[in-house]
């Protein structure tokens, strides 16, 4: 596969819909992302199943084929954290339009869209919905919602952007 273009990955957690609900007085949850070793996360949000995060994590791309782990999990004072799903979604089709000239492009040109495939291996297995990926003053810009696994309902709400680094 082609090399990453330099830059970074910024990820901002937008919300969570109809999240599963842990305990009695509603969950607490917060969201991790987790790439080639490097792990981040969000604020823990108090007593919601639709959180609202609109917080911005950024990670360092080395490997293009990676997919970004999404895990959401409810704070527990006294115990183990629950787990509340998890999703990936794949940055080959972001990093393919980063790599691309773009700046002749009018800025909120959908530049690509990124279909949901059911079954596979892929990242875009956990797509909820078509995912746009937008040339948005001077950066490409992808929405996704994102259907969580192993639980019975959920749904993240993220936008990655690429912020190039100049070389």
């Amino acid at each position: 596969s082609e090399p990453v273009p330099p830059g970074m990955l910024s990820v901002r957690v937008l919300r969570g819909v109809n999240l599963v609900n842990c305990d009695a007085n509603g969950s607490d949850p917060y969201v991790v992302l987790e790439l080639d070793n490097q792990k981040v996360m969000t604020n823990v949000i108090k007593k919601t199943v639709n959180p609202v995060w609109n917080e911005d994590l950024t990670l360092a791309v080395t490997n293009p084929t990676t997919p970004i782990k999404i895990e959401v999990f409810d704070k527990d004072k006294f115990s183990k954290d629950d787990k509340m799903g998890d999703a990936e979604v794949d940055l080959e089709p972001l990093l393919q339009m980063a790599r691309m000239d773009l700046e002749d492009i009018r800025s909120g040109t959908v530049v690509r869209t990124v279909r949901p495939h059911r079954g596979g291996a892929g990242g875009s297995c956990c797509l909820a919905d078509e995912s746009s990926i937008v040339w948005e003053e001077g950066q490409v810009v992808q929405d996704a919602l994102l259907k969580l696994r192993n639980v019975a309902t959920g749904i993240i709400h993220l936008q990655l952007r690429w912020v190039k680094i100049p070389s």
